[in-house]
């Protein structure tokens, strides 16, 4: 282990061991990934949903092993082999996945181009928007005179914000983002909704309010749906190891010791490296 995350677990625990052992023979597609990485388990969970062979092979990306540098030179995952050609970043591989695997259903994106397009602005605000604030409201800590409280509830009150504009563009009815199946934008955000639990754990709360608590309003209530979905859908289950594991983990962003590219930039107010 390295000095930064000492404590990682070596592998997926729970549910989502068991799907690491179903997935253990030798296909032409290999997942390198960790289990606590929410960026693996976007790709994990597109495989599952649309029942493509794979292989997962778990890494540990703070240690840099060939197998995962040879693949990407950055280290970082997930990443995908091919027909013994890489593919990293996890926009890049969703996207891949869909269109190389026509065959198996469901496809993720809409048929429709104008909503097609219309998801991946959405997506990209994922990516622009959401994550980033995730990972600032998780790593937040005071700086010298600064009050400590008001701080946290200023990075709290940005992703909160960020949620309630997704929320905004749901379907009515949902309950996912598109309607009653998930689709590629569910799959995207999925690993932050359902690791707000940290938050709520390490910060003192998410925000979100429960249903009749201050502040509730529709648009609580439409997000609070939203999100039992995913975390009640089986593809979400199974990808998701023990919760102890995530606070081993995710103790080292909580309390802003993490210094992957990753944790830097959010940290600084940037959008993801």
């Amino acid at each position: 282990m390295t000095q930064e995350h000492p404590d990682i677990y070596p592998e997926a625990t729970g549910l989502a061991k068991a799907t690491v052992q179903v997935h253990q023979a030798e296909t032409p597609l290999k997942l390198y990934g960790g289990w606590f990485c929410p960026f693996v388990q976007r790709i994990w969970l597109i495989l599952e949903e649309k029942g493509i062979p794979y292989q997962f092979i778990e890494v540990n990306p703070y240690n840099r092993p060939e197998s995962l540098l040879r693949l990407n030179p950055r280290g970082l995952t997930p990443a995908l082999e091919y027909n013994k050609k890489p593919l990293y970043e996890s926009t890049v591989i969703a996207e891949f996945l869909d269109e190389a695997y026509l065959e198996h259903m469901p496809r993720l994106y809409p048929e429709d181009l104008y909503e097609k397009a219309r998801s991946k602005i959405w997506i990209d605000y994922v990516t622009s928007r959401i994550v980033p604030a995730w990972f600032r409201f998780l790593q937040y800590q005071p700086t010298q005179g600064e009050d400590g409280l008001e701080g946290l509830k200023k990075v709290q009150q940005e992703f909160l914000g960020y949620l309630r504009e997704w929320t905004k563009e749901m379907d009515q009815e949902g309950p996912y983002f598109l309607g009653a199946e998930p689709t590629m934008a569910d799959l995207t955000l999925g690993p932050f909704v359902v690791r707000c639990w940290l938050l709520d754990h390490f910060k003192g709360g998410s925000g979100i309010p429960k249903e009749g608590e201050a502040g509730d309003d529709e648009l609580w209530r439409r997000w609070r749906k939203y999100a039992e979905a995913l975390a009640t859908r089986k593809s979400v289950k199974e990808t998701t190891s023990e919760p102890d594991k995530y606070l081993s983990f995710y103790k080292w962003y909580a309390g802003g010791a993490a210094h992957s590219e990753l944790a830097k930039a959010t940290r600084a107010g940037r959008g993801l490296p």
